[in-house]
């Protein structure tokens, strides 16, 4: 069983005095002890530093610093570089941890199996759950907490990981070793923690999802995923057609693209850049036939003529990927290997 091993948390801190202090209580009271917590302000125009000072010198672990370089990732990479734990977490100044939540993540792996017992070669996440003091929590939200346990049940991370985010941006653990083996927080890439959920997944990482909730989230107004430019259209196409190129794509095999609606025009001009030879279905009476971007709209039973295609569907309505599922049931098509969703 792994015990007693060191975490490093890095916390970056911008303008959310309001909240801090509540966020710092709660790793204050983790019933986990070994840890030490990087909190890095980010040219905060509020009381954020003097709060981290004024817990710093209540508890060792806890080291107030200021980013030279003001930037989110600036914030992450400067934490990082003055952590000195085994074990690398990341968690916002806005959120809560459940008390347990660290215990909990180290306990998982007390019966290794077939892993290293010192936490090399694994990440451990799990659920999550959105609060606010605003108001109700929207739908989004709660089906994004919804599929995050679904996930954590399954364990079906890997499958999913083109639909959106799998491993929540402040709930997962990883040895250190493996995280600069994937590049920590170095890559420029945003969003930033879908960039590295796509890393930790191509650099090998057994993932163990555990079904219970590790992380509050608090949802408010000026939350940065609600206002920064780069996360206005939260499909991240881009984003999960250049990791699907380096990841999954083979050459030898038909790639098709299936939905004709806004998700699929957009995801199409993405793949026409590093495919020509792009095939694209839907059940559109309307579309069927006609030509767009230069490529022939088809029916989507055309897939029995193909052999062993890759499929990426860009139909978002639950109902609708019920039914496409189906569909690919009946070519004994398996998703994570022959077809994914990508919205």
């Amino acid at each position: 069983m792994v015990t007693n091993l060191k975490i490093s948390i890095i916390l970056p801190v911008k303008d959310t005095a309001r909240y801090l202090r509540t966020c710092l209580d709660s790793i204050l009271a983790q019933t986990y002890t070994n840890w030490e917590l990087l909190a890095v302000d980010d040219a905060s125009s509020d009381d954020c530093y003097s709060i981290l000072q004024e817990y710093a010198q209540k508890d060792p672990r806890i080291k107030a610093l200021q980013n030279p370089n003001p930037s989110l990732l600036n914030a992450l990479r400067f934490g990082y570089a003055h952590s000195s734990g085994e074990l690398i977490h990341r968690m916002d100044s806005d959120d809560v941890m459940p008390k347990d939540k660290l215990e909990v993540m180290v306990a998982s792996i007390s019966t290794p199996l077939d892993i290293r017992n010192d936490f090399r070669g694994i990440l451990i996440t799990g659920a999550t759950e959105y609060f606010s003091d605003e108001g109700e929590i929207g739908d989004g939200f709660k089906r994004y907490d919804k599929w995050l346990m679904k996930l954590a049940k399954t364990q079906s991370y890997r499958e999913e990981v083109y639909k959106e985010c799998v491993i929540p941006s402040n709930c997962w653990l990883v040895h250190r070793t493996d995280f600069d083996r994937i590049g920590s927080f170095e890559p420029d890439d945003f969003p930033e923690d879908y960039d590295l959920c796509f890393r930790f997944i191509a650099g090998g990482l057994k993932i163990i999802g555990l079904p219970q909730v590790l992380h509050h989230w608090r949802d408010r107004s000026d939350r940065i995923s609600r206002n920064w430019e780069v996360y206005k259209d939260n499909r991240f196409f881009e984003l999960k057609v250049r990791c699907f190129f380096e990841m999954d794509r083979d050459e030898n095999r038909p790639l098709v693209l299936w939905g004709a609606g806004k998700n699929g025009k957009d995801l199409a001009k993405l793949l026409l850049q590093k495919e020509e030879n792009l095939n694209w279905v839907c059940d559109n009476d309307k579309k069927i036939g006609k030509d767009i971007y230069a490529v022939k709209m088809k029916h989507f039973s055309f897939l029995e003529e193909l052999s062993f295609p890759q499929i990426i569907i860009a139909v978002a309505s639950p109902d609708g990927q019920k039914e496409i599922q189906v569909e690919l049931d009946k070519y004994n098509l398996t998703k994570g290997k022959d077809y994914w969703f990508f919205a």
